[in-house]
């Protein structure tokens, strides 16, 4: 445990950010496992299914979860999968 102030600090801060970032990316992925599913099994509701996804992908990449690169390489991969 650190003894110094501004080392309590960051690590009471680092924790917060941390619970926030796994949640983020806790319901990405959810999100993701539901448009493929639904493509997959070529549900009425695919096209729903990844206009979410790509709406959680846009709000990780836009929140510093995923870095941008990222986030194009998912939503080009979600794209090509929903198209095929």
């Amino acid at each position: 445990m650190p003894n110094i102030k501004s080392a309590k600090k960051r690590v009471k801060v680092i924790e917060a950010k941390t619970a926030r970032r796994k949640a983020v990316k806790s319901a990405l992925k959810t999100e993701l496992k539901k448009a493929n599913v639904a493509i997959e099994n070529g549900a009425e509701n695919k096209e729903e299914a990844v206009r979410l996804a790509m709406k959680k992908i846009d709000q990780s990449a836009a929140k510093g979860v995923l870095h941008k690169n990222t986030a194009a390489r998912k939503k080009s991969a979600l794209a090509k999968k929903a198209n095929a």
